[in-house]
């Protein structure tokens, strides 16, 4: 029988930060449009609300967060940061339409925004892979396998786990093919290192690395 003590934690993250998502067209306006000429509420801050609140939440449930309490070797760290910088490279080749877009085209003055663009990198590089990985990894990759998934040791995970999984995980992404990827590279990390902290130090390089990336190179679709 499957915990519900065990799921809530690893998923109210996630949801929160997609629920979000999901609104970041329509709640600026809603909140515009509630408050009148009194607020005028910039969609960008959406997402260090989204942030912050997904950060809350895993800090209430961090002692529940099991698949953490272990820290991998050292060495093993290395080779973490060279897969997220593999999956980095693989984020931004040139990919064909049918692999999927970025369609959050925008423009950003960075001398303007220097609170904002600290604040999505740090979410992207430090808070979301932590969330993502808890959801993709150590839950719904496991959770394939056996819906008690604590029990499941990742190095038992099965290959029709880890392509699922991967491609749940493209499916929410815009570019999907880099997202499948990507999940095939942490999922194998996570498999070959049984420890969760190795894909999160992977995700948070790849996330951190094009973070810098799209702001040196003024490539703002990625974001």
């Amino acid at each position: 029988m499957v915990n519900q003590n065990n799921i809530l934690p690893r998923v109210l993250p996630f949801a929160i930060y997609i629920f979000f998502l999901a609104l970041s067209d329509y709640l600026p306006l809603l909140l515009n449009s509630l408050s009148g000429s009194f607020l005028s509420f910039d969609s960008k801050w959406l997402y260090l609300v989204r942030v912050l609140l997904v950060l809350s939440v895993l800090l209430y449930y961090w002692r529940d967060y099991v698949e953490l309490a272990t820290k991998p070797a050292v060495v093993d760290f290395l080779y973490a940061v060279l897969a997220g910088l593999l999956v980095f490279l693989l984020w931004i080749l040139p990919y064909p339409t049918w692999a999927g877009v970025n369609n959050h085209f925008k423009t950003v003055g960075i001398a303007q925004d220097v609170l904002w663009l600290s604040s999505r990198l740090i979410g992207a590089a430090l808070i979301v892979p932590v969330m993502e990985e808890i959801f993709w990894r150590s839950l719904v990759m496991r959770w394939i396998d056996n819906k008690n998934f604590l029990n499941t040791s990742p190095k038992n995970i099965s290959l029709y786990a880890l392509v699922l999984s991967s491609g749940l995980f493209a499916s929410a992404h815009h570019l999907w093919l880099a997202g499948l990827l990507a999940g095939l590279v942490y999922g194998a990390m996570y498999m070959k290192y049984k420890n969760l902290w190795i894909p999160v130090v992977a995700h948070a390089v790849t996330n951190g690395v094009l973070g810098l990336w799209v702001m040196l190179t003024g490539h703002w679709q990625y974001w």
